[in-house]
């Protein structure tokens, strides 16, 4: 019977990096895991633990042993193995060697290549016992640790000094010595709350002997703990804690035993705007903000503390007093700023490069603005409204609160912009000029902003291009990936009648004082292009789908999205199958051929009644389909070819295409041409999959 026990790892340190613990955290479960498997140590169960002073995981019913293993190791043929005399031949002997075993200890085997010799052992698998803190060793060395520390007079490294290993297999402790400390069953509490260790019987008293002694190890528990108590904290005086997401992570792992204190600042610091304050909360102090019912900021914030204070009213005078010289610096800002218009800083944007070789800020965005009103002019959208949002968008990046809140870049330009009295749907364009920023971001809601924003892109993207930077496997400094996106969406989900590949032929014209960039013009398109996969891919439309209208080298991505909808329905209609099996069919035989067929079809050469009958319905379909498609209405137009199956099922059933006749042959050909022709107007179903 294989016996089990838990296994119990902690690696007791100092105060860890918060934005890396979740990393470190999953990287030695993963790597400890990994080890388990490759020796055939089998378990059950993975918790994994962290805390700002530790990094532990518990692992159940580890067995015993390690699974045994049958070595086989096959050697020289038989008629190889022996020398004139009959006497084992060189390379006999060798191969006993190499298997640790005498040669008369070999046996053979029959093979379709005839007889071998061959070597065949059960090893007997290690206990666990004796492997694992080998296997720790390892993953703590294969850890994503930028810059390791050394401590003392010791070698070792670490991303944090170590003082305390915990490792437990069952009840007894695994003898080592793991980053220059004996490994034990000892460990720590709360620095403050429970300084003294903590002995640990067996790795499931772990959690609860750590609560004990003022601390959640469980990671996830202390996260829920703490979004728990800032709701309720923001509840209790009338608002609604804003709670990010990462944030959230931080202050988790800022945090071992989490109380949270609410505080409050001076309501005449409310006259700054709201996300500056937010923004300083957030990353300067890592307090909550909180809220209205309207999502208006309230002069309260909460903290999340890592002591249980028998008064809370020090924790929270004590961050009071921090935040206020925080917001009377913002405030100072706000004020410097508004004392003089956005436009005025874009002289300084000539001093801030953008891209070595492509120039600076200022002459970016007078690329950015040509562009602009090219693409508002073409959508017979406001150019001047969309030339005035380029020419300022960057501006705000050379402003007081920007250069101390970096994230707050366009934001602050559109409340400056508003100060200022520029039309509003160029204080937002400069606003939504970074829109999608992430996965899932809203596109910009401004028709002015969806144009900047497409202008800012285009123009990064071509430039990097022509400067033979573009993206490898691992590098993307950038970001063109997301750029890249960022454009198909805009113009796919804002509904944009625009050539793509025009758009960057008229952005290389911009870039000729700076670099030729006509000649990456091709690559730039294909490489936004193919980021309709992925696009495509999340929304579960098959890549057969992608492919079939890729193959019409569509330039337009609204128009491409319209056709990839049509072929998706099309997909789902029994007449699917078959018809693209035809397509296919047809692209096979066309493929053969030493020359394009004629298309000029003769209705005197038809023999059959199968082929007048094809020819009726494809005059028939390309009357109906011509207006749809003028319409760009594909969905309508293929569901109308769709009926076109029996006559096109009949045709291949019964007539013979290549004839001995010349004539017949080539009348036939151009037929089939003809309607392969229909179905490549909205796609090239040859490419899905079934046919």
């Amino acid at each position: 019977m294989t016996t089990t026990a838990d296994l119990l790892i902690e690696i007791g340190t100092e105060e860890l990096p918060p934005k890396t613990l979740n990393k470190l955290s999953a990287a030695l479960t993963e790597h400890f895991c990994n080890s388990l498997k490759e020796a055939g140590i089998s378990y059950n169960d993975v918790t994994t633990y962290s805390s700002p002073r530790r990094l532990a995981l518990m692992i159940s019913d580890v067995t015993e042993f390690q699974a045994d293993q049958q070595v086989e190791k096959r050697g020289p043929a038989v008629k190889a193995a022996f020398d004139k005399e009959g006497n084992p031949s060189k390379a006999a002997m060798g191969f006993a060697r190499s298997c640790g075993v005498e040669f008369d200890q070999l046996q053979q085997i029959e093979t379709d290549k005839g007889a071998y010799l061959n070597f065949k052992q059960e090893i007997k698998g290690s206990a666990s016992r004796d492997l694992v803190a080998d296997m720790l060793t390892k993953a703590l060395a294969a850890l994503p640790i930028a810059k390791r520390m050394r401590w003392g007079d010791s070698d070792t490294e670490f991303v944090r000094p170590v003082h305390w290993v915990v490792f437990l297999l069952g009840n007894d402790v695994v003898d080592a010595e793991i980053l220059g400390i004996k490994t034990g069953r000892e460990s720590r509490g709360h620095r403050f709350h429970h300084p003294e260790t903590i002995s640990i019987s067996t790795p499931a008293d772990y959690a609860p002997a750590l609560k004990q002694g003022y601390v959640l190890v469980d990671q996830q528990e202390r996260r829920a703990t703490i979004a728990d108590q800032a709701k309720a904290s923001a509840a209790s005086i009338g608002g609604e804690a804003v709670i990010d997401e990462d944030l959230l992570d931080e202050v988790t792992n800022l945090v071992e035993w989490p109380m949270a204190v609410d505080g409050c600042f001076g309501a005449e610091f409310l006259e700054v705007p709201q996300e500056c304050l937010i923004s300083s909360m957030q990353d300067h102090q890592k307090y909550f903000p909180v809220v209205d019912a309207n999502g208006n900021l309230m002069p309260h914030f909460i903290t999340i503390s890592n002591i249980q204070s028998s008064d809370p009213s020090v924790v929270r005078d004590g961050n009071e007093r921090v935040i206020r010289p925080r917001f009377s610096d913002a405030a100072f800002f706000w004020q410097q700023d508004c004392k003089v218009p956005l436009a005025s800083h874009r002289e300084a944007t000539k001093k801030i490069v953008f891209q070595q070789k492509l120039g600076t800020l200022f002459e970016k965005t007078e690329r950015v603005s040509q562009l602009a009103g090219h693409i508002a002019t073409a959508l017979g959208e406001n150019a001047d409204h969309a030339t005035r949002a380029a020419q300022l968008c960057k501006c705000d990046l050379a402003s007081d609160m920007v250069n101390e809140f970096s994230d707050l870049q366009g934001i602050m330009g559109r409340y400056y912009a508003l100060k200022d009295g520029e039309p509003e749907s160029v204080a937002y364009a400069i606003e939504e000029q970074y829109k999608p920023g992430f996965a899932g971001d809203d596109i910009p809601a401004y028709m002015t902003g969806k144009i900047l924003s497409l202008s800012d892109k285009l123009d990064t993207i071509l430039g990097i291009f022509a400067i033979g930077q573009k993206p490898t496997g691992t590098k993307d400094p950038f970001a063109l990936r997301r750029a890249a996106l960022g454009v198909l969406r805009i113009i796919i989900e804002g509904d944009l009648s625009l050539d793509l590949r025009e758009l960057l032929t008229f952005a290389a014209g911009n870039l000729q004082d700076k670099v030729d960039a006509t000649a990456a013009v091709e690559d730039t398109y294909q490489y936004i292009m193919e980021r309709l996969r992925a696009y495509y891919q999340d929304q579960n439309v098959g890549m057969d789908v992608v492919d079939a209208v890729s193959a019409l080298n569509i330039h337009s991505p609204i128009d491409f999205d319209h056709r990839v909808k049509a072929v998706n329905t099309f997909k789902e209609l029994p007449e699917a199958v078959p018809l693209a099996a035809a397509n296919k069919r047809i692209a096979n035989i066309l493929k053969k051929l030493d020359k394009t067929p004629d298309t000029t079809i003769n209705a005197h050469l038809f023999v059959e009644a199968q082929e007048s009958a094809l020819n009726e319905a494809i005059a028939l379909q390309q009357n109906k389909v011509a207006p749809l498609l003028a319409n760009n209405a594909y969905t309508d137009a293929l569901s109308s070819l769709a009926a076109i199956r029996p006559e096109v099922d009949a045709f291949f059933d019964g007539v013979m295409i290549m004839s001995d006749d010349e004539a017949l042959k080539n009348n036939r050909l151009a037929l089939l041409t003809s309607l392969r022709g229909l179905f490549l107007q909205v796609a090239d179903l040859s490419s899905l999959q079934g046919a």
